[in-house]
């Protein structure tokens, strides 16, 4: 799911500046991105398609290092462009970054700093993200990058809010997207709010997609966990939490395991996942009652039980919330998609305990309720066994509110 943004009022309320051009979309590329990623705001706004009624852009590739860049299978390009020619474009695009883990060059980020303070449109697709927050556009607003690496954005750069469960995220003049294909979803996007839906509509039928996808990121999630608390003493009460989700217990029982305070549990669980314990806790309920759809008999109410809920009626409100379905809905169709006569993976006698995953997401701004859905996270790599073996089974997804635009998240 995604949002359009009609922007936050003071970047609706600037101007491009005199030597930028709406019309020109630079493209930033650095060595080690992959080449995927790269191409596709090349191939979206690089690529003339008049005669489909698409209006044209004007591309400038542009290096934000030395050259050449080296890119997936050992590629080399040479961009023609260097940082200098960033200043005449009105939309600045970075679809990827090397390494969520190393800062980008300097010069770089003085350069988007300066194409946004001249009114430019930044973009980041995927890990270009990290290379918008690392340049300090991202600070207070909402933002997404890939699942993957979402709980690393927003424990790096904490002012800004993640939010993991969105294909793209429209703040205004900042703009992100999430992994890969979700980068040709937000271009459309920024076609559609430049020239409308009707050239939208023209370069998806051109480029054989979706003008609009529905759904978020949730489907995608790995069932894998982050792997950065793992030493942290909260480990093991998340690991405690993920082996006794059968149980009805509440974020007090949590803090209480750590010798904590919940004021201070709080505040430290948030500080390391970028979510509150509690919307966490909801969260691996419920991915625990998604496994058991889809592998045992039990019935729905059955399954409200064996995850914790106090009732069905609980279970199917924050089922629907997360998953967009109802518990028996998400079963019908799961089984539908299988081949007929496959049975469903374990015996419902012989089904392991609630199987775990940990999500971080952007901690939401209090002043910005509206403008953020709130996500739960994960919270790290297994400290104990118990937690190694969990994430081969683990589940990840967030929790929110949806946008009410299919594929597309606001600002606003």
């Amino acid at each position: 799911m995604s949002h359009d943004s009609t922007a936050a009022p003071e970047a609706a309320a600037r101007k491009l500046s005199g030597r930028r051009r709406k019309e020109i979309v630079a493209v930033l590329l650095f060595s080690g991105g992959p080449i995927f990623e790269s191409s596709i705001p090349l191939s979206v706004f690089g690529i003339d398609r008049q005669d489909a009624g698409v209006p044209r852009y004007r591309l400038l590739v542009c290096g934000g290092e030395e050259g050449p860049l080296r890119t997936t299978g050992g590629l080399e390009l040479s961009a023609p462009h260097g940082l200098e020619a960033i200043s005449r474009a009105g939309t600045v695009v970075v679809p990827a970054w090397r390494s969520i883990t190393s800062p980008p060059p300097e010069e770089a980020l003085d350069a988007l700093r300066r194409a946004h303070e001249e009114g430019a449109r930044i973009v980041g697709l995927c890990t270009g993200a990290f290379v918008l927050a690392a340049a300090g556009l991202l600070d207070g607003r909402p933002a997404t990058t890939h699942w993957m690496y979402a709980p690393t954005l927003a424990k790096r750069y904490p002012s800004v809010h993640v939010d993991p469960r969105e294909l793209f995220v429209d703040d205004g003049d900042v703009l992100t997207s999430a992994g890969t294909a979700a980068g040709i979803d937000l271009c459309l996007h920024i076609v559609r709010t430049d020239h409308g839906n009707e050239a939208a509509g023209a370069l998806a039928r051109r480029l054989v997609v979706p003008p609009r996808r529905s759904g978020g990121q949730e489907r995608y999630l790995d069932r894998s966990l982050p792997e950065e608390i793992g030493a942290d003493p909260l480990a093991e009460v998340v690991a405690w939490a993920l082996e006794h989700l059968h149980e009805q217990f509440d974020v007090e029982t949590l803090a209480a395991r750590a010798y904590m305070s919940r004021r201070t549990f709080d505040r430290r669980f948030r500080s390391l996942t970028g979510s509150a314990p509690l919307q966490w806790l909801i969260t691996q309920r419920v991915l625990q009652a998604q496994r058991l759809l889809e592998t045992s008999d039990y019935s729905v109410d059955e399954v409200a039980g064996r995850c914790g809920f106090r009732s069905p009626v609980a279970l199917r409100g924050h089922f629907r919330r997360q998953l967009g379905s109802s518990p028996a809905a998400y079963r019908a169709a799961y089984r539908a998609r299988r081949p007929q006569g496959e049975r469903p993976p374990m015996d419902v006698d012989t089904a392991p305990g609630p199987t775990p995953t940990l999500h971080p997401e952007g901690g939401g701004p209090v002043p910005l309720q509206t403008r953020r859905t709130a996500a739960a996270n994960a919270v790290g790599p297994a400290a104990t066994s118990s937690l190694a073996t969990a994430a081969d089974n683990g589940r990840e997804a967030y929790a929110g509110s949806r946008a009410s635009l299919p594929g597309q998240r606001s600002g606003a």
